[in-house]
């Protein structure tokens, strides 16, 4: 009845007559706004400002104050309207000691109409909040309280004009339940603050015992000269690579050309209880079948045309060692049989000879062939397969591991300045112009690129513009080209390359098969857009092919074409080709 009273007593004196929104409904609608302000996901401080802010824009009020208590360690804050880092001070000038002292201790609201007549409050407080004896100035306090606990007080004042007409009890029902809400937020925010400075302290905690245990781990990491790279995936592979090197099984490194395969070969020997002995390596690929034959089993005095005198062959000198079997996915089906006898029983015959001898050979393979898809086409024999792959080893290509990019590079062009007395570095978008190359010839084209552009490089810093491949003169590039593509000499082009023979298990083409026009594509995959020059359908079917052999699987097709997942996935947007599901 009171409430109606005052509200009909406004709405006789506006001078206007506007009807008035009742008080219900104003309050309904400021606890919505402001339950909306503590539930957002900001810092407290901001948070507590915002609700002082919308409290002022509908209420009869001239400052509005939120103190909060030191609590835990967690120091007391102070905002108001405008609330900035570095205001705290001027918005706890605002605040009457006494008479928040007295909110505090009893847990009940304070109102006082005139400030300067009120014993809760001091000359100096009255002063401090504007008031005189023509200003009247009226005060309301609650308690911000969690349970029973008061954290806080809730404050606003205003000034009488001689014409509003304060409405002090339902002021202190709404900014009470206004006061229990921040209760909670604050309560919330320091139960978070809580918990993440204990993640934090166990955290650092961990840190420190992982810290106090690395130099242990340090001594356990492999390091091989030679390999360069700190990447995940080099640091796994030489990880690996100390646990096989402790048994006498076969190994089998798979991997594209220039990798680094034969590196890989010397660090399981080196690792092996076998160090001592004689490391052997041949190329297999390098030499036609009854050379490679003399070469791994010797012969005898007059074996034949040219052989004048007995010599032992690479099984025999790798006795009690390691023999490195480079390009084993090159020897003929003929010579086959003959090395899977050797690998089996450990025994030979030279060249011409009779008498049998016996070794004891840790044999290390190495190929870039598909040998899964050699022996299901009877390439490669099954048996000899299985004899030589007991551990199979894949080695990461560069773009499986381009972390390792800028220590490789850095370590080519010191070797490049040693060899050649200069004092070359690399600034930062030439590194940014190595990071971004596909280098489908790996760690070699990358070593081959570094000496090539500090060779031509005119000054004492290798920028982005030396690099060949910014000028589109990358000779390696065209490699991986159509005929099309050459002939339009594009700048800064994205290329499709066709790996040849990858080492994934996956149905592949010959090399050769992008040079000539491709079978139309499945009915299942969308047609080529209208209006698409040749270059583009030229890309298209062959970003199509890729998908194809690999199954619709990007990520193998993007090994296919030597790029990244990142790249297949635009190129397919790109060309409008709708993935196929299965």
């Amino acid at each position: 009845m009171v409430q109606q009273d005052a509200l009909q007593v406004e709405q006789e004196r506006s001078p206007t007559h506007v009807p008035l929104v009742p008080l219900s409904d104003v309050a309904l609608t400021g606890i919505y706004e402001i339950s909306k302000i503590l539930t957002a996901p900001n810092r407290l401080e901001t948070t507590l400002s915002s609700v002082v802010n919308l409290l002022s824009s509908f209420m009869q009020m001239r400052h509005g104050v939120i103190s909060l208590l030191e609590d835990d360690g967690i120091p007391d804050i102070t905002v108001g309207v405008g609330w900035h880092e570095g205001t705290d001070a001027r918005y706890r000038a605002r605040l009457p000691d006494k008479a928040i002292g007295q909110v505090i201790a009893t847990a009940v609201p304070l109102i006082a109409e005139n400030v300067a007549s009120h014993p809760a409050f001091s000359a100096v407080d009255a002063a401090a909040l504007g008031a005189t004896e023509e200003t009247r100035v009226s005060f309301i306090g609650v308690p911000i309280r969690v349970a029973s606990r008061v954290i806080g007080t809730l404050t606003i004042d205003r000034v009488w004009d001689g014409r509003s007409v304060f409405r002090l009890d339902s002021d202190v029902r709404f900014l009470t339940m206004v006061a229990n809400l921040i209760g909670q937020t604050v309560q919330l925010h320091r139960v978070v603050s809580r918990d993440r400075e204990r993640l934090m302290a166990e955290s650092g905690r961990l840190q420190k015992e992982l810290s106090e245990l690395k130099p242990s781990r340090e001594r356990k990491r492999v390091f091989v000269d030679g390999i360069i790279g700190d990447s995940r995936e080099i640091r796994a592979l030489l990880d690996k690579i100390m646990i096989v090197a402790k048994s006498q099984s076969p190994v089998l490194l798979r991997g594209e050309s220039g990798t680094g395969k034969e590196l890989i070969a010397k660090a399981i020997h080196e690792l092996s209880p076998r160090a001592k002995g004689p490391f052997i390596k041949l190329n297999c690929a390098a030499l036609p079948e009854s050379v490679l034959e003399s070469e791994l089993f010797g012969h005898e005095k007059g074996a034949f045309t040219g052989a004048v005198g007995a010599r032992k062959g690479r099984f025999e000198l790798a006795d009690k060692g390691t023999l490195f079997l480079d390009e084993i996915g090159e020897i003929s089906p003929s010579f086959q049989a003959k090395l899977l006898r050797v690998l089996q029983e450990q025994e030979f015959e030279r060249v011409g000879g009779s008498h049998t001898l016996k070794v004891n050979v840790r044999v290390v393979a190495a190929t870039n062939r598909n040998l899964e898809e050699a022996v299901a086409k009877n390439e490669f024999r099954a048996d000899l397969y299985y004899r030589i792959s007991v551990i199979p080893v894949l080695v990461p290509s560069l773009r499986d591991r381009r972390g390792d990019i800028p220590l490789l590079a850095s370590e080519f062009l010191e070797r490049f300045n040693r060899e050649n007395g200069r004092d070359l570095v690399f600034d930062r978008e030439a590194m940014d112009v190595l990071m971004g190359c596909g280098f489908p010839g790996n760690v070699r084209e990358l070593e081959n690129c570094v000496q090539r552009t500090a060779t031509l490089a005119q000054s004492g810093t290798i920028v982005g513009d030396d690099f060949a491949c910014r000028h589109n003169e990358c000779l390696s590039a065209l490699l991986w080209r159509t005929p099309a593509e050459i002939a339009s000499r594009r700048p800064l082009d994205i290329p499709l390359p066709v790996i040849p023979q990858p080492v994934h298990p996956v149905a592949v083409e010959p090399a050769n098969s992008n040079l000539v026009p491709k079978a139309p594509s499945s009915p299942m995959v969308s047609p080529a857009r209208p209006g698409m020059s040749e270059d583009e359908l030229s890309e298209r079917e062959r970003l199509v092919d890729a998908m194809e052999r690999a199954g619709w699987v990007q990520a193998k097709a993007a090994r296919l074409l030597g790029l990244t997942p990142r790249q297949i996935g635009y190129a397919l947007k790109k060309h409008d080709v709708e993935i196929k599901r299965f």
